[in-house]
């Protein structure tokens, strides 16, 4: 069962049944348990032509297979090197099984080596066996799967621009300050104190940002007039025309630097008028990981992610919240009526495909903390067989976290909370 998006209407949602292929020799099929739905999968589908995202996971024509960071179990295997069994986490789509080409099989996970992913950068196509503490329904897990994948690009964003001086800045100025990567930004480069930093969120969002207390300045994307006219550099987390033009006009030859990461508002994303200033240009993670994986070498890179991964987790721990939700059907209904939809600062959002209603677990909330991070760590970053049932649903709004759903909150919040959501299910038995 997949999750189908139209790539010429990301609001436009469809799920289709079609029977499980038979495996090939080295191969294995993966039932996919548990995902993280987050903004950052709207920018997998707003630029999925342009940087081959839509490649990862083929589908019918004219519709796209978003792919999602998640966990699945090995459920069946005709590779010697790969057991049925084992755990994994990695890039997924919304569907409830994957087959993958198994390569490279080891103790520490394996790669899908599909022909039709060979353009794809090699840290989307590895698998990494699940650490010891992140069972199903883990914390731990959880916030693995919401967070991980998105603060390994702040890691590398805050390592690129460190690495030139930031491009002589004194000021980087952050869009979509309220999403899990420019937060990870955010909170980075201030520990770094290499420059002041400035979130730019929408109103509603303000006081989230700023409760985390990761940017020396907040403000509304229609205050950009009160930036200060200083050596800056943009990463431009929100791909929005409007807000990218009103900065380049504000600064002008004094930004720097304008570094276009993602879509967040992938509605408003498009070309205009010549700028003043720098010309945009796009960041392309993979390529930062190569580069520092060459420069340092592979192992010292994990390292160093790793151990700015394990303060990043504990800092989030206090503000994250996490809804879960099971089965296709839930993930497109929480689907919101616009993207412009007004509501608190999603964290993410996670699902799996096979509907188990009494699993779903119940919503929780954790108030965003206004403490500032005491220590940041900038060294950085069986379905049975039978005829193809399928059932088309037409959703408005995109399929990532903008509706507003209700929680219990387990603390009073001191701001306006974030929301993750999050969905599970029972994996599919054993072939």
């Amino acid at each position: 069962m997949d999750l189908l998006v139209d790539r010429a209407d990301l609001r436009h949602l469809r799920i289709d049944d079609a029977p499980a292929p038979a495996l090939r020799p080295g191969q294995a099929r993966l039932a996919i348990e548990r995902f993280a739905l987050t903004a950052n999968n709207v920018t997998y589908g707003a630029i999925g032509d342009l940087l081959g995202y839509w490649a990862a996971f083929p589908a019918p024509d004219g519709w796209g297979r978003v792919p999602v960071w998640g966990y699945a179990r090995v459920v069946e295997s005709a590779h010697d090197d790969l057991e049925v069994g084992r755990r994994v986490f990695g890039f997924l789509p919304m569907s409830t099984e994957l087959v993958v080409d198994v390569d490279r099989a080891g103790p520490d996970g394996f790669t899908d080596a599909a022909p039709h992913r060979a353009t794809l950068a090699a840290t989307y196509n590895r698998y990494l066996t699940a650490r010891p503490d992140e069972g199903p329904g883990s914390a731990a897990e959880d916030r693995r799967a919401l967070l991980y994948g998105l603060f390994v690009t702040s890691y590398l964003v805050v390592d690129f621009l460190d690495e030139r001086g930031w491009f002589g800045a004194s000021t980087v100025v952050i869009s979509s300050a309220s999403s899990k990567t420019a937060l990870g930004i955010a909170r980075l480069a201030r520990a770094g104190g290499a420059v002041r930093v400035v979130g730019l969120t929408s109103p509603g969002n303000v006081g989230f940002v700023e409760g985390l207390a990761v940017c020396d300045e907040v403000l509304a994307y229609g205050a950009v007039g009160q930036l200060a006219v200083e050596p800056s550099a943009y990463v431009d987390v929100s791909g929005d025309g409007a807000v990218r033009a009103a900065i380049h006009e504000r600064l002008g030859d004094e930004l720097r630097h304008d570094m276009v990461l993602g879509g967040t508002h992938w509605e408003a994303m498009g070309g205009g008028e010549p700028l003043p200033g720098p010309t945009p240009t796009m960041f392309f993670a993979p390529s930062q990981i190569a580069a520092r994986a060459e420069q340092w070498g592979r192992a010292e890179l994990d390292r160093r992610m790793d151990e700015a991964w394990a303060g990043h987790a504990a800092w989030a721990a206090g503000w994250l919240h996490i809804e879960h939700r099971t089965g296709l059907d839930e993930v497109a209904a929480r689907s919101a009526p616009s993207s412009r939809a007004r509501c608190p600062p999603p964290p993410g959002s996670s699902a799996h495909p096979m509907p188990a209603p009494e699993r779903i677990a119940p919503c929780t909330s954790a108030s965003p903390s206004p403490t500032p991070d005491p220590s940041p760590n900038r060294r950085r970053p069986p379905r049975s067989p039978g005829p193809p049932r399928r059932r088309a649903s037409s959703r408005s709004g995109p399929w990532s976290t903008s509706s507003c759903p209700r929680a219990t909150s387990r603390r009073t919040p001191t701001t306006r909370p974030g929301r993750c959501l999050a969905a599970s299910a029972p994996p599919s038995p054993i072939r």
